[in-house]
């Protein structure tokens, strides 16, 4: 096992929708529960009696999600595979990407082996642990990513998803998934072998993860046990679908910026900071770009312009975020905000390095699209189930 601690990655009883009782696949998955906004809710909901976000948004009657989590074990609209890792596809806008998705085990930031690079806020894990005491069971998989090259696992998806798959069906936004199901032991080893070699990286699920430790540590049993594990999408830094977007800030309030070299429009606001630690920034009715010094341009945003304008206020309290930057534009010119800043999309390799240095980024430093659909796999976090 090594001297220290290792990411450990193993094969899980699955539970999945029997789709001849449940009906097809694309209307019983939902994006995250933290994605749906409040009025798309109502028709996940009309979609099925089945559909997840009645187990993954039940509001706060848990006791509810859980017994109909039960109660679609009972009936037999979910049932349990035999031991096994699965490969994802997504395909979007003539991109695909390949996950795997298996149990990780649940181990505390200390040991630098799962890496998080976003500070939490409480309210969410609130939420979220109780409902994984009603419902004993890991509802939706966390996403990380990991440096794959030289690690076996990208060929190891090619290779199962040129069989035929287990299901496929179409996903939130018109998005394509295929899934696979591997039960063979000999992948299994393989793949928990290539990740003992290396840390995983949070991409989405930061309160969940806290929130999946925590649970654990509450509900106790062995070593191995099942609560001891979160379900797990895995994807390769290098996979080319792989896409993350920047996130952009408006300033609600405080001075505005000057000094920086004058740009005609978005468009070439956006384009100059392309590859650069720079950012662009927006007042005024004008563009400029701010060169920045360090090695990533939003850590160094908040350093070295945000936190100079705010002093020890919290950004938190002052800032707005979009991901459309001129959704930003029309926020300042409708004076929702004094000011707007540009960031290109973040190297997730440079990401995975300040991490590993233990470093958190600011709050929205990454978004990364598509987010996998909740509902495609289970996992019943039993502490008399060993993995």
């Amino acid at each position: 096992m090594g001297a220290g601690p290792i990411a450990d990655v193993r094969a899980l009883p699955g539970i999945r929708y029997r789709l001849s009782s449940a009906g097809n696949l694309g209307a019983l998955v939902a994006p995250p529960y933290d994605v749906i906004p409040d009025a798309d809710l109502r028709r996940y909901e009309a979609l099925s009696p089945f559909n997840v976000v009645h187990v993954t948004r039940p509001g706060t009657d848990y006791e509810r999600a859980g017994r109909t989590f039960e109660e679609w074990e009972r009936d037999r609209i979910l049932q349990a595979d035999e031991p096994s890792m699965y490969v994802h596809e997504v395909s979007f806008n003539g991109r695909r990407r390949l996950d795997l998705i298996a149990a990780l085990r649940l181990q505390p930031y200390e040991d630098r082996v799962v890496l998080p690079h976003e500070r939490t806020h409480r309210g969410p894990k609130e939420d979220r642990l109780a409902l994984m005491r009603a419902t004993h069971a890991s509802l939706e998989p966390l996403w990380f990513v990991y440096e794959g090259r030289a690690s076996g696992l990208p060929q190891i998806n090619d290779v199962v998803s040129k069989r035929p798959p287990a299901v496929a069906f179409t996903g939130p936004e018109g998005t394509e998934h295929r899934l696979w199901t591997i039960t063979d032991r000999v992948i299994h080893a393989a793949v928990h072998a290539a990740f003992e070699s290396m840390p995983v990286l949070i991409a989405d699920g930061h309160h969940r993860y806290e929130t999946a430790l925590s649970y654990a540590e509450e509900v106790g049993g062995p070593p191995d046990a099942a609560c001891r594990f979160t379900l797990a999408l895995l994807t390769a830094i290098g996979d080319p679908g792989l896409e993350v977007l920047p996130t952009h800030r408006v300033m609600k309030a405080g001075v505005t910026v000057s000094g920086g070299e004058e740009m005609p429009s978005l468009e070439a606001t956006l384009a100059a900071i392309r590859g650069r630690v720079a950012a662009g920034a927006y007042h005024d009715h004008r563009f400029q770009v701010l060169p920045l010094e360090g090695d990533m341009a939003v850590v160094e945003l908040h350093k070295q312009v945000i936190d100079n304008i705010l002093g020890k206020r919290n950004p938190e309290d002052f800032l707005m975020y979009t991901r459309d930057a001129a959704q930003a534009v029309r926020w300042v010119d409708e004076r929702a905000g004094t000011g707007a800043f540009f960031l290109d999309t973040p190297d997730l390799r440079q990401v995975l390095k300040l991490a590993q240095e233990g470093m958190t980024l600011p709050q929205k430093s990454t978004y990364f699209y598509p987010k996998p659909p909740s509902g495609m796999v289970f996992l019943r976090l039993d502490p008399n189930r060993r993995l």
